[in-house]
This record gives structure tokens, sequence and C-alpha cells, in this order.
């Protein structure tokens, strides 16, 4: 087997590995075990991008070069897929970050939730190189499994235990859904190979509209809208981003959503690419129902974690709307959106993580005061909401403009997509209000009961000033970005 296609995955299993070995075999580990975390995933990310991927082949550092296919294609290494293993690693780089500064919240097995965490984002490796419905499954029942762990870690809070049985149960039923999916799709094509799978329903088009494909595509896309917090499967979110570790519910808003993302692209770029039969009808009224639930039920809550959550729904909306689009300027937007959130929400968990530790609280009033206790992470929090608004220089506002363009493109020949727009700039709107609340209580509460300042230990800084330029640059200079996108999605024809 190819160990050069598969070498970011390993590296990356090899490193949990030795977290766990290492805290059996070095006294006092605590913080290094976090900082060994964070340094692996700094030298994995800044190997992988000496990978080159031109017509299907795979160069590596050493010069060495090899087909890009494994496991009898069932692994794919194309552009796309090394985009999205970058962003992971990026995203789980930020998070082990913000773990070492949240640590005294665990009371114990601190290497097995890093360990953990490293095998989710083996799990959402594995994902973005998912060429069939084999290796899609194995990917998501690692990360979901894993999850079921990182999120009722804190097992002395009976928030965190009721999270974990919630996202335990509601996990279970995606996985069902998933399985009965795959197997109807296989029992009427003979077939789990993406590229063969899509092959065969274009040339045979009374087997694509068939009931069981069909019937079979849907729960499998079901099971796909459960990690991206998509209506109908919503339901979790705030709940388990309420009762999880901060860095937990981070890296599941960030990580597990962009697993579900690309198994998407995958799912629409290879199989239902020219059979869309209704999709695009699906996605619009599904990317329309999730906005406005995400932005409408955000409103009345004070729960940091909860806005949080709901503000997850309403983003899955705003990605089921480029997948809607199906255009490679869809896709690209997609990427783009990802991109920025990605900082906006990791920067936004980072000061909660801080906040939570310090006052105990959770809830927006909790804020009060802080412009004076820490400015810095005032200013990192407001930047991301203002971010997560929509609102300009910053990377959401880019990002929410591209997928608003590319539906606007479309609108010209389909009017049903200036409902969408409508519906989307509703929740924009909406959002603004309870973004606005945050703000509020940062800099104008009155009278708050503790001005004493907050410390904020040296990688939660790291991360905060990362996350930060992420946010400005992504906002101000989209270019470059933009054609790394592009390029990332050019072999799918959404």
């Amino acid at each position: 087997m190819n160990v050069l296609l598969l070498s970011l995955e390993y590296m990356v299993v090899l490193l949990a590995i030795v977290v766990v070995i290492l805290d059996f075999s070095l006294p006092r580990t605590r913080p290094t075990l976090g900082y060994l975390s964070a340094l692996g995933l700094a030298v994995i990310c800044f190997f992988s991008f000496t990978f080159q991927i031109e017509d299907g082949m795979v160069t590596g550092l050493a010069g060495q070069t090899h087909v890009s296919l494994a496991f009898g294609g069932a692994y794919v290494l194309d552009p796309t897929a090394l985009w999205f293993k970058q962003f992971f690693l990026i995203a789980g780089f930020l998070v082990a970050l913000i773990s070492i500064g949240y640590s005294r919240h665990i009371e114990s097995g601190l290497s097995e939730y890093y360990a953990l965490q490293l095998f989710a984002l083996a799990g959402m490796m594995f994902a973005a190189s998912a060429n069939s419905f084999m290796l899609l499954f194995v990917s998501l029942e690692l990360i979901t499994i894993t999850f079921y762990v990182l999120v009722s870690y804190l097992r002395r809070q009976v928030e965190s235990l009721e999270a974990g049985v919630k996202y335990l149960i509601m996990g279970a039923v995606s996985s069902g859904f998933l399985v009965y999916g795959i197997a109807l799709v296989y029992g009427s094509t003979g077939t789990m190979d993406f590229a063969a799978l899509g092959e065969q329903l274009d040339n045979d088009l009374a087997l694509a509209k068939s009931t069981m494909v069909q019937v079979g595509l849907l729960l499998i896309f079901g099971s796909l809208a459960f990690k991206l917090a998509a209506v109908p499967l919503q339901v979790w979110a705030a709940d388990v981003y309420q009762g999880a570790p901060a860095p937990t519910a981070a890296f599941l808003a960030v990580g597990s959503k962009a697993a579900g993302v690309v198994l998407l692209m995958r799912l629409f770029g290879s199989v239902v690419s020219d059979v869309t039969l209704g999709w695009e009808k699906l996605l619009m009224i599904l990317a329309a129902l999730t906005i406005l639930y995400g932005s409408l039920c955000a409103l009345p809550q004070r729960n940091l974690k909860r806005i949080m959550g709901y503000s997850s729904i309403a983003s899955a909306g705003f990605l089921l709307m480029g997948f809607a689009v199906m255009s490679q300027s869809g896709s690209t937007a997609i990427l783009y959106y990802l991109f920025g959130y990605l900082f906006t929400v990791l920067g936004a968990f980072a000061v909660i993580g801080v906040i939570v530790k310090q006052a105990g609280l959770e809830d927006v009033n909790s804020l009060a005061g802080l412009s004076q206790r820490s400015p810095l992470l005032a200013a990192t929090l407001t930047m991301a909401v203002v971010s997560l608004a929509g609102v300009p220089p910053l990377a959401g506002f880019f990002g929410k403009f591209l997928i608003f363009k590319a539906a606007l493109e479309q609108a010209v020949s389909y009017p049903a997509y200036y409902a969408l727009l409508a519906c989307a700039v509703l929740g924009v709107l909406v959002s603004i209000v309870y973004y606005f609340n945050i703000i509020r209580a940062i800099y104008w509460s009155k009278n708050p009961s503790d001005l004493s300042t907050i410390p904020v230990s040296g990688p939660v800084r790291f991360a905060v000033f990362t996350c930060i330029a992420g946010m400005i640059v992504l906002g101000i200079y989209p270019d470059p970005f933009l054609n790394i996108a592009g390029r990332a999605v050019a072999a799918f024809s959404l």
C-alpha cells in the first residue's frame, strides 16, 4: 500500500499514541502533553504543504511520485482532499492550544482527552479522502464515536453527561440512516465506489429515478445533515454545545461540520452531479429553514454556548445554500466560507473558554466589564460575532457575500432563488440582534460586579492572535484564498 498517500493520517494517529504513552512515562505531563499535541500538528500541517498533486499523481517532499488512489480506489488524495486535510490540521492545532488553557477543568484523563481529539482529527482527514461509501462510513464512525466521549468528558457536570447522552442517541439515529441508505444504494447498483456509482446513474436514468436509489441517497444525505447540524437533524446542537467542554464544542462546530461538507461535496460532485432529480429544490428548502431556525431560536438565548450552537445551525444553512446553487462558484464560496468560519468560531470559543474558567458562568452577563478586564479577549469576541453577523470587512462578510453572489447568478434563470436569498437576508438581519447583545454586554454593561484582570495563557493568546489575523486577512485580502479554493474544487462539477 502507498505509504505517502496516508502519511498525514498515520502521523496524526502516531502522535495520539505517543501522547498516551508519555502520560505513563513522564511525571507532571499536564502542560507538556498539550504542547506536544499542538507542536506535532504544526509539524504535520507544514509537511502537508510539501505535497503536489497533478493529473492524478502525488509528489512528496523527497520527490517520490505515486498514484493518488489507495484501498482499491476507496481513498483518493486530490486537491479537494488535501485542502480539507490542511483545514482540519489548522483547526486541530488551534483547538489543541485552546485545550491547554482549558486543561485545569479536566480533572483526570487529560492525555486521553488530547488523544481523542487527535483520533477525531484522523477521522476527519480520512473523510476528506473518502471515495467510497465504505470509507465514508468508517471515517464518520471514527469521528462520531470519539465525540461521544469528548462531549461528556466533564463527568462531574450533569450538563456534560446529558449532552453526551443526547449526542449518542442522535448520532446512533444518524448512523442508522447512513447504514440503511448505503444498503439501499448498494443493493440497487452493486457498487460502493463513488465514481462507478455516478457513471452508472448517469447512464441509466431509470435506475437513478428508482425509489430505492432515491430513498437511499436521501437517508445518506440525512446522516451528513446531522454532521452539519442542518434541519431536520439539528435539535442536538444547542444542548450539546452547552454541555460540552469549550474546546470540544469548538472542534465539533468546525471540524465535524467541515467533515460533513466534504462528504456532501463528494456525494453531489461524483454521484448525483448530473442526476439532480429534485435535489436542488430540496436543498433550497432545507437551507432556508435551517437559516431561519438557527437565527430565530438564538434570539431569546442568554447562554453563550447555546447562542453559538444556534449560530452553528444558521451557518449550516448558508453552507446548504452554497450546495443548492450546484455550481463551481457555489463550491468555491463554500470553501471560502468554511475557512473564515474556522478562525471566527475558534476565536469565539477561545474567549468563551477563558470566561467560563474565570467566572464559572456561561451567561451573557458574565461578559460585563470584559473590555476593562481583558481588552484582548473583548476585541476578539467582538470581531468574532461581527464576522459571524456578516459585517464588513471581516472574513464572515466576504464568505456570505460569495454565497449570496452565487445564488444570485442562478436566480436569473430560476427565480425561486430570490425567495432563498430573501430568507438568508432575513436570517442575517435577525442575527445582528443577538450578536449585538453580546457586544453590548462587553462594552456597555452597567456596574459590572468584577473588574479584576483576566489572565490569558500563552497558548490561548497565540490562538487568539491567529484567529484575529485570519478574520482580518481573509476579509480584506481574499484573492489568494479564493484562488486556492477554486483550484481545490476544480475537479467537481457541482
